[in-house]
């Protein structure tokens, strides 16, 4: 019997500039412990794909847009959408979503530590959970009590990996996660970020425009392409 899918998509675009650049999604399954990569040039689609994912763009077309959470409900994310049921968006991205962005975005007037823990105080969830070995794992316990403005921005970046993961999401998204890192620490914390996340059961989804980082660390590439004769297309199809 093959497996729920976290994220089911078909015939989801989205539309910008008058309608002259299109970003279309043919098709697009997500399964718990897989990693999938978003590969391509800038501006082919692949944040605005994460965006989508995230609920902070609406599509303008949707014919399937289904998001299953961890208590195996199935959502409807187009009809969400359809109905204007904001809330409910809003309460399915913070429970069932961590989201990995390419600066980290961490508040600077609180510790890595406090800054990790916020997936989880917006949820109400007691205590550290799992944050300890999310540290030890991602080799920044040492340094998690120090502000942004004192972490490198590997460390500053493998916090942010441990904010997404803290309150154990059903999906992870990440646009460029390593784009400001060195080769060495990018393949390091590029192979963290997925092995976490697949050893806690997330469907992992990664925007990047090296395919051979994502190869490296396991992940099944989708290429996004700019098609001619339009501005802008990503064609993500799956078998």
């Amino acid at each position: 019997m093959a497996e729920m899918p976290v994220v089911e998509l078909q015939g989801v675009e989205r539309r910008w500039g008058g309608g002259g650049l299109l970003v279309a999604i043919e098709s697009l399954r997500l399964v718990p412990g897989e990693a999938t990569a978003l590969v391509g040039p800038s501006g082919c689609g692949k944040s605005t794909c994460l965006d989508l994912l995230a609920f902070t763009l609406r599509p303008d077309r949707a014919h399937r847009f289904a998001v299953t959470a961890r208590d195996g409900q199935v959502h409807d994310v187009a009809a969400h959408w359809a109905a204007g049921h904001s809330g409910a968006l809003l309460s399915l991205r913070a429970r069932e979503i961590g989201y990995v962005l390419q600066t980290g975005a961490l508040l600077p007037y609180l510790s890595g530590f406090e800054n990790a823990m916020l997936s989880r105080r917006l949820l109400g969830l007691d205590g550290e959970g799992d944050l300890p070995g999310l540290f030890a794992a991602l080799e920044i316990a040492a340094v998690v009590h120090r502000r942004p403005a004192q972490l490198s921005v590997g460390e500053r970046q493998r916090v942010a990996v441990a904010r997404a993961l803290a309150h154990k999401p059903h999906l992870l998204l990440a646009d460029e996660p390593t784009a400001a890192l060195d080769p060495y620490q990018a393949e390091k914390t590029f192979a963290l970020l997925v092995n976490l996340a697949r050893d806690r059961g997330c469907a992992v989804l990664i925007a990047t425009h090296d395919p051979e980082l994502a190869r490296a660390a396991g992940c099944r590439i989708v290429p996004c392409a700019i098609e001619p004769g339009r501005t802008a297309i990503a064609d993500l199809v799956m078998a």
